[in-house]
């Protein structure tokens, strides 16, 4: 089967891969280029936990083929923290227990991020919608919202 040469952004580095057409992104970040924060749960787009970020959109890695990355800008889990310095939602997260088997955290993560990105004052009812494609089996859902509406707060304190 003939690999296609693919270079794209991620989180921030250039990238050059060689895929098949039937490889997913996810697929892709965990086998080609050893990025395995971002889980496979479904293989099917039904519990987010492979979530990443591609041009700004919020995506199930599972659902998107590595060849239609080229030229892209993809971000994942591994490019949330500054180095060594957590972002807030992954701090908050650790503070507030809103993780347990650590499954679904990073697409939790990934997709709070994006929320917070486009809304830092979100209500509760938000949060939940935005947060609903994120499948969590072991936490329950009130301490990551919970977490999320607290990084909100802080955020927005800290950019006062």
């Amino acid at each position: 089967m003939a690999k296609h040469h693919i270079t794209a952004t991620l989180n921030g580095e250039p990238v050059e891969f060689l895929c098949s057409t039937r490889q997913t992104l996810l697929d892709v970040l965990r086998d080609e280029l050893n990025m395995t924060g971002s889980k496979e749960g479904c293989a099917s787009g039904d519990c987010g936990a492979c979530s990443v970020m591609v041009d700004d959109r919020l995506v199930c890695s599972c659902l998107v083929l590595g060849a239609e990355c080229d030229n892209k800008k993809i971000e994942s889990i591994e490019g949330m923290a500054d180095g060594e310095k957590l972002h807030p939602l992954q701090t908050k997260f650790l503070e507030e227990a809103a993780l347990q088997c650590g499954i679904c955290t990073p697409g939790v993560l990934v997709a709070a991020k994006a929320l917070l990105e486009r809304n830092n004052n979100p209500t509760e009812t938000e949060v939940r919608y935005w947060l609903a494609g994120n499948l969590c089996r072991c936490t329950g859902y009130d301490k990551i919202v919970r977490a999320v509406m607290n990084t909100a707060a802080d955020m927005r304190e800290n950019a006062k």
